[in-house]
Parts: structure tokens; sequence; C-alpha cells
């Protein structure tokens, strides 16, 4: 992680539609969710959702895999627990474990 990777993906997120679906992705957890499901939850249009969806993944904080005829998004919790880590890495001159930020890949099964 760089300084360029954070504020690439702090854009991504720094618009209203795609930090809902970013939200509602990561309650989701490993199991992820289906892009229509994700558009009736948030009640965006697909078309409007797919450039989003789209954006979070060059950013690459979701990840799709494709069931059937559906794709399933979902949080990539390994570079979210990095970007996270970036950001409170000097914090606390220099003890970011101070900060407890917590992101134990278990909880997220």
């Amino acid at each position: 992680m760089n300084d360029d990777d954070a504020v690439s993906q702090l854009s991504a997120l720094a618009q209203a539609t795609r930090f809902g679906v970013f939200r509602l992705l990561i309650r989701q957890g490993k199991k992820g969710m289906a892009a229509g499901d994700i558009a009736k939850e948030l009640a965006v249009p697909q078309n409007t959702l797919s450039a989003h969806l789209t954006i979070l993944s060059n950013a690459s904080l979701i990840s799709s895999k494709r069931h059937g005829r559906s794709m399933i998004y979902s949080v990539d919790l390994d570079r979210t627990r990095d970007l996270m880590s970036y950001l409170v890495n000097d914090c606390c001159d220099g003890h970011p474990e101070i900060c407890s930020i917590s992101m134990d890949s278990t909880a997220c099964s």
C-alpha cells in the first residue's frame, strides 16, 4: 500500500452510492451479494450500479465471481484491512496498535 493506492481507494468511496454499496457488502462478509440484489436493496438502477461496481472493483475494494447467471460481489477484506492499517500507521506517535482497529479475518466468514 502506498499513498496513491490509498487515495484511489478513498476516492472510490467518496461518493454516496459507492459508499453505500461498500457498507452493504461489508455487512455481507465473504458470501457477498448479487448485483441485482444490491441494486434492489439500494434502489439504484442496474446500469448506474454497474458503473459504481466497476469503480470500486478498479480500486481493489471489491471483487466479483460468477455464480450461474449472476455476478456475486464482495468486499476484498484483505485490501480493506490494508487500507485501514495504512491510514493509522503513523498514529499515536508511531504506535498504531494503540488505535485498536481490529479487522480479524475470522470475524467475516
